[in-house]
């Protein structure tokens, strides 16, 4: 389990240095992610990161035009995260095999909550409620973290092919935005959900194995497909 990084109580004054000025914006997102970690991505606003950094509201408006803004910073520090997570993993020596390959995507994207729960909000609200040259910097961040992604892929599996290896990584991705918060409920409708009895077991899903077997079938098929050729 993760657990939020205290942030400090900061006294904010005006920066005049354009050092001081990413120090100030780092410690505002510290702030974010603070309150994303303890309490989901939905709990965070400007009000809210003012309050965690101990700063006036409208000192937050200096570094960031919404608090849409900070989280898309944080959507760029999880790609380059997940990015190293797994080709680290796949690097390392071993046979490899579809189920591998699956595991690596899947643990790296189940040992990052905050970026899971950033995933589903990222294409319906992030970038398209952030200034053009915000989601341009975070592209910039996301598609070096695709292309290594794909690469790593593609050399742990060589007969996907390029195509097949993105494939994979787009499988991973699509699913784990909505499967991540369909196995992490807020707490109050978990609790209620377990006083039912017309809830299907079958949505009380492990989000690591549904994620990995369901990887693992995606890496089977394309491999399968790249034979018939």
């Amino acid at each position: 389990m993760r657990y939020p990084r205290a942030v400090p109580q900061l006294s904010f004054q005006r920066a005049r240095t354009e050092d001081k000025k990413r120090q100030r914006a780092a410690a505002l997102v510290e702030a974010a992610r603070s309150l994303a970690l303890e309490s989901g991505v939905a709990a965070v606003t400007l009000t809210a990161v003012a309050n965690r950094a101990g700063v006036h509201y409208s000192a937050v408006r200096r570094y960031f035009t919404s608090h849409k803004e900070v989280l898309l910073n944080l959507a760029a520090e999880g790609w380059a995260r997940f990015a190293n997570t797994v080709c680290e993993s796949l690097h390392e020596p071993g046979p490899m095999s579809p189920a591998r390959v699956a595991e690596a995507l899947a643990q790296g994207l189940a040992a990052d909550p905050l970026f899971c729960d950033l995933l589903a909000n990222l294409h319906v609200h992030l970038e398209h409620e952030v200034e053009l040259e915000r989601v341009l910097e975070f592209k910039e961040i996301s598609n070096a973290a695709v292309i290594a992604l794909t690469d790593a892929i593609e050399n742990a599996l060589p007969g996907l092919g390029r195509s097949g290896a993105f494939d994979i990584l787009l499988a991973a991705y699509a699913l784990a935005a909505p499967m991540w918060q369909l196995a992490n409920p807020p707490k109050r409708l978990a609790e209620e959900y377990a006083k039912r009895s017309d809830v299907p077991p079958d949505w009380d899903i492990d989000f690591t194995t549904a994620l990995t077997r369901l990887i693992t079938a995606t890496c089977v098929g394309l491999l399968a497909e790249s034979d018939q050729l």
